[in-house]
């Protein structure tokens, strides 16, 4: 996710917005490729419809990725919110209390550094665990219980559109209220969600429950990458960001492989969406012990900005 590391440089304020609406893209992704998917398979095989979204994916993708630019240092700014003016080249306070990260909060101190990122990493580990397997199998148990194949990738289509507003919505919270509450919060909405669906039926059931789940696993996804770059800061956020969102892949392909393994043994979804509701239950308490960050003592005078010859 470097696309994510790169949007925390650009911003001091509103970051927690400005990361959830480069997450937003997944959502908008996932909107048009499920059913796109789902028509290709249907009209031409699974291999063809592989190469075509695979096309799109270089043709879209790589141009799109050559206009990046890694910081607002590149072209001579700031990041948005710092307070200075462009090229006066003073050291800027970086947010205070995050843009210093931890390791300089700490005095460059390791003893908690390491626990930290375990936390953050374990979390985001259990949380993709539990909603990779509703997600990559929601269109087939939708099938299962009678629901048209169409209108089951449809019903992924809009989970992963309305997952948009659960980005942005706890991108514009967790500036306000804090990303460790935000992350809590989102992750017992998802836990909750994920269980429900243990009692959809009909057609309508299965769209609201996609709407819910949708918000909630949209609006997990950016706050890693704030709370990231809030212990460590930015000299570190592709390591650390690195670490985080690598071990969250491993739980994205445990929690789908998880799916398909529970429902080739028991012929059914429903063990599931209690083993994912178990795994997302996991995460938000692993989520509550992540400690706050605050200013140390031993506090280094590189992140004071010295204006007019007053410390700030």
């Amino acid at each position: 996710m470097v696309d994510h590391a790169t949007a925390t440089r650009w911003f001091t304020t509103n970051r927690g917005l400005a990361v959830a609406i480069v997450s937003a893209g997944n959502g908008i992704g996932i909107l048009a490729i499920a059913p796109l998917a789902r028509y290709l398979i249907s009209a031409y095989g699974s291999p063809t419809a592989f190469v075509v979204i695979g096309v799109l994916a270089w043709a879209i993708i790589l141009p799109a990725g050559l206009l990046v630019r890694n910081s607002p240092a590149e072209w001579g700014y700031q990041a948005y919110g710092a307070g200075n003016r462009p090229g006066v080249g003073l050291p800027q306070r970086a947010d205070t209390h995050d843009d210093a990260g931890m390791l300089a909060r700490e005095g460059g101190a390791s003893g908690r550094v390491a626990p930290t990122l375990c936390v953050i990493t374990i979390t985001h580990f259990l949380c993709c665990a539990a909603h990779a397997g509703p997600i990559f199998h929601m269109v087939p148990y939708a099938m299962d219980a009678g629901i048209p194949k169409m209108l089951a990738a449809t019903m992924l289509g809009i989970s992963g559109f309305i997952s948009i507003a659960g980005r942005v919505g706890t991108g514009v919270i967790a500036d306000h209220i804090g990303a460790k509450t935000t992350l809590v919060a989102a992750l017992s909405l998802q836990a909750a969600g994920i269980a429900l669906f243990l009692t959809a039926q009909a057609f309508w059931t299965f769209m609201v429950l996609a709407v819910v789940f949708g918000i909630a696993y949209g609006g997990v996804m950016p706050l890693y990458t704030f709370l990231t770059r809030q212990y460590f800061g930015e000299r570190v956020m592709g390591t650390m960001y690195g670490v985080v969102f690598g071990i969250s892949c491993v739980g994205m392909g445990i929690g789908s492989y998880l799916g398909g393994f529970i429902f080739d043994l028991t012929r059914q979804y429903a063990w599931l969406y209690v083993v994912s509701s178990l795994l997302g239950t996991s995460a938000i308490v692993v989520a509550v012990g992540l400690r706050p960050p605050h200013m140390g003592a031993s506090q280094p005078t590189a992140v004071r900005l010295v204006q007019g010859g007053v410390h700030v």
